[in-house]
Order: C-alpha cells, then structure tokens, then sequence
C-alpha cells in the first residue's frame, strides 16, 4: 500500500475537489458568468501562497488555470527594456490576458527620511510600469497607529500619499487604498485609524488628486459592516482594484482574525452575492482576485493552489446576475 503523509493528501484532496467543482459547471476557461461583467479574475500569487520568479512565470499559471488578468510585478517591469516590455504584451494579448494592479515601493508609514528617500526615486518606477500599460496600484491603509492620534496620522498620510498620488497622475496611474476593517486588528493599536469605507471617502478626498480611489475587499467590507448600499455609493472610477475572501464558519465577526480567511464561497458566511453584484451594477471594470491567508491553501503546490483559488472565483462570479 503506498503510504500518502499530510502534505499529499492535502494537495490530492484539493485537487480532486477543484476537478470535483470544475466538472459542476466551473471550467478551467472563461466562465459564463465573466461574460455578465467588465470584471477579471486575477492571479495575485504571492495571496494564495504560491512562488513565482517572474512575470512569464505568473502569466503561464494564470492561463493555464483560467484566470483573465495577473498581477503586475511593478519591480520587474521597471526595469525591463522597451523590447522585453513589447514581446511579454504581444505574448499576453495573443493569450487573451491583461495586467491588474501594481504594487510601489514607496515607505509612507515609516519615517521622513524613508519616505523622501523612496519618493525620490518614484517617478522612474511610475514611467517604468506605465510603459508595460499598467495603469493601477494599489496599497493598503494599516487600520491604527502605536503613538500618532488619529488626526495627525490623517494629515500625514493625506500628505505622503498626496506626493504618491501626484507622481502617479503624472504618468497615467490610479491609486486604490484599501481599509482594513478587521476588528481584531484595530484593538491591537493604541490609536484607531482608517478602518470604514466612510473614513476612506474622507482621506480620499482630502488627498484631492483626482486619481486615488479604493481597493474593496469583502473581508474588510463585512469586517467593517459595510453594505451593498454603500458599494452602491460609489463609481467604477472610484474603485481600482478588489479583493475577494470568505470567512472561517464557526467564530463571530469580531473575533475573526485578519491573516485566517477563507476561498471564495468556501463557507458562506461573507455575502459573496450582494459584494459581487453591487460592484457590478456601479460597472466595475478592474482586477478581483483572491486573498485568503489560508494556511491548508498555502501547503498545496502551485498548480494544486491555483486551480483551487480559480474554482472558487469562479463559482463566485456565477453568483454575478
């Protein structure tokens, strides 16, 4: 008898599930449902714990587990030659593939020297990946501080991420800033920051560019007690970038931890239904992908992970009417 340990079993169990789903109506291509929105599924593969070395690498796994749009490895595309940046588009659009959004590698929540010393040298990465066609980036908004109150890390923020916003502008970008709304995550901090849609609305407006809008996530988004009504608030233009997760089954809201999520419909208890739709009927047209943190996803190699996180996305995207 061949004897299986953990880690085989938890990789032939996922794939025999994902076989189990795609078989149910989910195939490995486009699925029906992408066909009723301007939304891609995307392949962000450090979120389900798959290593990728390059951006070929990331676009290979993402067509070959139906995904429609990669991550746009900022870092890498910078430095690319004109012709290196030519052949890997020419290379995506014969594969029916578009780029979702880009990190920065600006620090705006350490100190002034980081901050200045990254800016500095920002608006040679925004040419850079403008050239590969990206025109999205997006970060995340840390939801309390340890010593500033809440009205002076409003100002500062306001204020770097004004600089970044700027230089982005200059170069054809959009800024999406996600709020974390985890509730375990902002009692760990002395003072509560940004954490709600409505206080994100607020530090968007005061950055004032223009061209900075969010990154919703439907963990966060129920975290916070957000609603379908209040995604219905906004635009395509105010959106950039998305994220979608479940939660585990079994514990309340506000004991859930930020870095234990789930796939897409894996249990129900986020209303994956109301999150999609309501970000479809404002015309949303950019990137979702996945952001588990889901440490059994993690174990799985990276073609058993990706064919799971792209079962589960698309079994979400069926909700989409």
């Amino acid at each position: 008898m061949k004897t299986i340990n953990r880690r085989s079993f938890i990789q032939e169990t996922a794939k025999a599930s994902a076989a189990a789903m795609l078989v149910s109506g989910f195939p490995l291509g486009h699925s029906a449902a992408a066909k009723r929105t301007k939304m891609t599924i995307n392949l962000v593969c450090g979120a389900i714990g798959v290593s990728a070395r390059t951006q070929a690498d990331v676009n290979a796994l993402a067509v070959k587990h139906g995904f429609e749009s990669v991550e746009a490895r900022g870092t890498e595309l910078a430095v690319m030659s004109q012709g290196q940046i030519d052949d890997l588009l020419g290379d995506m659009k014969e594969k029916n593939i578009t780029f979702g959004a880009s990190g920065f590698p600006v620090d705006f929540r350490g100190s002034d020297a980081q901050f200045s010393g990254g800016i500095k040298e920002f608006p040679n990465f925004a040419k850079g990946i403008r050239r590969a066609g990206v025109d999205r980036v997006s970060t995340w908004i840390s939801p309390g501080s340890g010593s500033m109150p809440y009205v002076q890390n409003f100002r500062q923020h306001a204020a770097r991420l004004r600089e970044v916003a700027k230089v982005l502008k200059d170069h054809g970008h959009r800024l999406g800033l996600e709020y974390v709304g985890t509730h375990t995550s902002l009692i760990r901090s002395k003072y509560p920051f940004v954490h709600t849609m409505a206080e994100m609305k607020e530090l968007i407006a005061e950055i004032g560019t223009g061209n900075v809008g969010f990154v919703m996530d439907s963990w966060h988004w129920w975290q916070a007690q957000d609603s379908e009504g209040d995604i219905l608030t906004l635009t395509n233009h105010d959106i950039v970038a998305a994220d979608l997760n479940d939660a585990p089954a079994g514990k309340k809201r506000e004991e859930q931890l930020d870095n234990q999520r789930e796939l897409p419909m894996a249990t129900g208890v986020i209303d994956l239904a109301a999150f999609l739709n309501a970000m479809n009927k404002i015309g949303y047209d950019g990137p979702v992908r996945a952001e588990p943190f889901n440490a059994p996803l993690r174990q799985l190699d990276k073609d058993a992970a990706c064919a799971a996180t792209s079962a589960a996305m698309k079994k979400a995207f069926a909700l989409i009417t």
